[in-house]
């Protein structure tokens, strides 16, 4: 509040109030590729946990055994940088198509906008659409209106909670999680993820839906960096638009000194964050193309060519491009960089996936035994051995030494390991007295598999001979 001498005092609102809205529902070609992506979206994520590979789940990040398996794939612990390389390229991967095609994520793959959409369906189904909603929210509670909007709440609580089984089955083994929750005897931990993702579904796609997309999401503040005067964004043509105004089907717009725009306003009726396509680009539109469709009807009924809002560029509007030129104009450096980096980038990780040896060995030395005579006229020294055979199958590995002359495996040359596990062994290493000088001195243990897979690991270690 501040006030000067002589004035009245004002009010200074930091924060912009909240306003319901209420996004009628709209029918068009976006409007189908939206539902396509809902349905191969959720086809995916509800389907994927179920799918089993090799006796398992395809996708489980088990993290009670530290071991993450994707369809062919066992990642542990020391694979970490695999992981963190697949989550770097899908962030780049995100980037590029943002500078090509504007949020076009957001508008038709993001969890938030998917949701939202499925809860808004729902929505619709029991409460009708948008003046009707508009007009039940504004009645007096009567059983109608209680049953209306008591049903839409608990297919929204089901759906939610599906939703959170379904995240949490891909931490825990679905099928195991799915047995549990039947006999109520999930443990306190997929107890509370469950509800908290349900919760957390249910408020953001029921109640805050464009709240997250303006004042939650971070993508939201730092697209623009990504953009240019050529990226693909919905885009108003306000030189053929403007002057707005309403008028008769069949009248003449020119002599009326009209731009094809009628003013209707549908084109923010359906907007799910509420913005006016008109008014420019705006951080808070999502790319979702609602208004595209809107518009086009609204055309078509005018008998005016399709496209006064419509997927473009800035350049494109106002230098009157056509689609050809868009698309000259697309592979511009920076494009044309971004994905020679992303393909060097996705070519790196498959091949390193691809040429990743399953077998990993770690070599310690028995601190308890540094060197000991054996037998009179061998010196002999003792490792533990862990084999971590991250593949799929049991393998038997076979042990060599070498390095130094006559050096031989004395004890634990052979070792059986489970596949996806760790086994543990003890191997000692032998060499004449006579052959060998006092010291330290490096030897190299080699770990080969006799199965079908031909996997094998060097390491290197040290053999102490005492003075």
């Amino acid at each position: 509040m501040s006030s000067t001498p002589g004035s009245e005092a004002q009010v200074v609102q930091l924060y912009a109030p909240h306003r319901k809205i209420y996004a009628k529902s709209v029918t068009g070609r976006f409007a189908s590729i939206r539902w396509l992506m809902v349905f191969l979206t959720q086809a995916i994520f509800y389907g994927l946990a179920w799918l089993p590979w090799n006796d398992r789940q395809a996708v489980l990040f088990d993290l009670g055994t530290r071991k993450f398996y994707i369809f062919g794939w066992v990642f542990w612990p020391q694979d970490v940088l695999y992981l963190t390389f697949i989550l770097i390229v899908s962030a780049y991967l995100l980037f590029f198509v943002t500078a090509i095609a504007g949020r076009i994520f957001c508008g038709y793959a993001c969890p938030q906008t998917v949701y939202t959409e499925i809860f808004m369906w729902v929505e619709k189904k029991f409460e009708g659409d948008r003046a009707a909603r508009m007009k039940l929210d504004q009645a007096p509670l009567t059983f109608d209106k209680a049953w209306r909007k008591g049903g839409k709440h608990l297919v929204w609580v089901l759906i939610g909670l599906w939703t959170g089984f379904t995240f949490v089955g891909y931490f825990t083994p679905i099928r195991e999680l799915a047995r549990e929750v039947l006999t109520a005897t999930t443990g306190p931990w997929e107890t509370f993820w469950i509800l908290f993702y349900g919760f957390a579904t249910w408020g953001n796609a029921g109640f805050m839906r464009e709240q997250v997309c303006k004042y939650m999401c971070p993508y939201a503040r730092f697209q623009s960096v990504m953009f240019d005067r050529d990226t693909m964004i919905v885009t108003y043509d306000k030189e053929r638009g403007e002057p707005r105004g309403g008028r008769k089907k069949n009248a003449d717009a020119k002599a009326l000194n009209l731009g094809a725009c009628v003013d209707c306003s549908l084109c923010v009726q359906v907007c799910p964050t509420g913005i006016d396509i008109r008014n420019g680009l705006q951080y808070e539109c999502i790319g979702c193309s609602a208004c595209i469709d809107v518009c086009d009807t609204v055309m078509d009924k005018m008998n005016y060519p399709r496209g006064l809002v419509r997927y473009s560029t800035e350049n494109a509007v106002e230098k009157h491009w056509d689609a050809k030129a868009i698309r000259e104009h697309m592979l511009r450096p920076r494009i044309i960089i971004y994905f020679t980096v992303l393909l060097a980038m996705v070519v790196g990780l498959l091949a390193a996936l691809l040429l990743r040896n399953p077998l990993k060995v770690d070599v310690i030395r028995d601190r308890r035994i540094l060197a000991r005579e054996v037998e009179g006229r061998y010196i002999e020294n003792v490792y533990k051995i862990n084999i971590m055979n991250t593949g799929e199958t049991s393998e038997r590995f076979v042990l060599t030494a070498s390095g130094l002359p006559d050096i031989e495996v004395a004890r634990g040359g052979d070792v059986q390991a489970d596949g996806g596990a760790m086994t543990e062994s003890s191997i000692a290493l032998r060499i004449p007295i006579d052959r060998v000088k006092p010291g330290s001195h490096t030897v190299h243990l080699k770990v080969e598999s006799r199965g079908a897979h031909k996997l094998s690991v060097d390491e290197k270690t040290v053999f102490l001979v005492p003075r």
